[in-house]
């Protein structure tokens, strides 16, 4: 067993599996869990073969599709209860390049969590049309501004972190289960005082398969990162009055020169 684990969630990836687990494994860097939700086109099945051919493959099968979120959050447990020190995010369509996974490991020696950017400096997007690209980098741009958070690309699904990590976000307190997810997260863990970090990686859309991305997804995003930035200026301007009253009563005092 390697101390890292990369967790794959799947649903109808049957023809993006084999690839990607390969890909993962020839890096020689992680083992790999897939959290399989019922996919009807028999991905769980395929999961199951690759997983008797390699001892570093394990899967998790769960009943139902529901969220993204809920899959990841099983898949760390899983990964925490088996002592792996790193826990991995990466989709199953290929769009993350397994390729950068030492890199994003390595960071890990300095960092909690490692984020996979597309928005940094040295970050690409290919296959991707203009609005695409326009919806996420102003999702992201709405989030440092409503959360005060300077991370540029919050809502990536490739990165990595320490288990421990994990640990101290309190993955039992998270609100979301959808894409939201992955911002909720980095909220988190900024606000546990982790050091993040953000590392350049290439992102390719998918050409195999149906993107999970929709409308109710991004506005699942918008209505709870409004929430998350109200209830942090609520509590900014609590904090303030709470200060003010704690002030020392100042008497006024004078004095007479001779």
């Amino acid at each position: 067993m390697r101390d890292a684990l990369v967790i794959i969630p799947t649903y109808n990836e049957l023809e993006n599996l084999r690839p990607i687990v390969e890909r993962v494994l020839a890096t020689g860097t992680a083992d790999v869990l897939i959290v399989d939700d019922g996919s009807p086109d028999g991905t769980g099945r395929l999961a199951d073969e690759l997983a008797h051919a390699d001892p570093a493959i394990s899967v998790l099968h769960r009943s139902e599709k529901s969220g993204l979120g809920m899959a990841y959050l099983a898949g760390f447990e899983w990964g925490l209860a088996r002592g792996y020190t790193a826990l991995v995010e990466m989709d199953a369509d290929g769009s993350h390049h397994p390729e950068a996974l030492p890199e994003l490991l390595a960071q890990l020696v300095d960092h909690d969590l490692v984020l996979g950017s597309r928005w940094v400096e040295g970050g690409r997007v290919e296959n991707w049309p203009a609005k695409r690209k326009l919806l996420s980098r102003g999702g992201n741009l709405y989030a440092q501004l409503a959360l005060g958070i300077a991370v540029k690309d919050a809502t990536g699904g490739f990165r990595a972190y320490r288990s421990s990590a994990l640990e101290r976000i309190g993955l039992t307190a998270v609100e979301s289960h959808g894409y939201c997810f992955q911002l909720d997260l980095v909220w988190r863990a900024l606000q546990a005082g982790l050091r993040v970090v953000e590392v350049p990686i290439t992102f390719t859309e998918r050409t195999v398969g149906e993107s999970k991305m929709s409308g109710s997804i991004v506005r699942e995003s918008l209505v709870r990162v409004t929430v998350w930035g109200l209830r942090r200026r609520a509590q900014a301007v609590r904090a303030v009055v709470v200060n003010h009253h704690r002030l020392p009563s100042v008497r006024a005092t004078s004095s007479v020169v001779r």
